[in-house]
């Protein structure tokens, strides 16, 4: 894509996601999803979440609304590939809301949950990690470009 278009896409860092995905919640409101703090029913797609689309495949982009950001799916459909590779806790994490990158790195991290997992595997805070040579139709991921 970087080459068909002459732009610069990458993965998202952990920190880029999670802000996306919080839009405009902060540390105060906290709140699980960027809605608030229930599943509800029909605000994404997983296992209980109540859309059409629950535990069977992953629902056509747009299909919930969108956050306060403008972005769809951020929570559920697929697990997203981030740019970081996981560590166990944020202390050496960088400051700046860039990836954290090591070149022994054995697994990457994956936030958003999917269309088969439980509501709480969906909280903006939540985060997964696999080795980069999975591929599962549970796994997906989302571009960012800098402007």
């Amino acid at each position: 894509m970087n080459e068909q278009t002459g732009d610069e896409y990458r993965l998202p860092s952990e920190a880029e996601w999670e802000y996306a995905a919080r839009a405009n919640t902060n540390a105060e409101s906290n709140t699980q999803y960027s809605w608030g703090d229930e599943i509800g029913t029909n605000n994404a797609n997983c296992y209980g979440c109540g859309s059409a689309w629950d535990a069977s495949q992953t629902a056509p982009i747009g299909s919930f609304q969108a956050n306060a950001f403008g972005l769809y799916d951020m929570h559920g459909n697929v697990w997203e590939w981030m740019q970081d590779c996981f560590m166990d806790n944020y202390q050496d994490a960088p400051q700046n809301g860039s990836a954290y990158e090591d070149d022994k790195c054995e697994f990457q991290v994956l936030r958003g949950g999917s269309w088969g997992e439980f509501p709480q595997f969906l909280r903006s805070a939540s985060r997964f990690r696999l080795t980069p040579v999975v591929r599962y139709f549970y796994l997906g991921f989302r571009l960012a470009q800098d402007l």
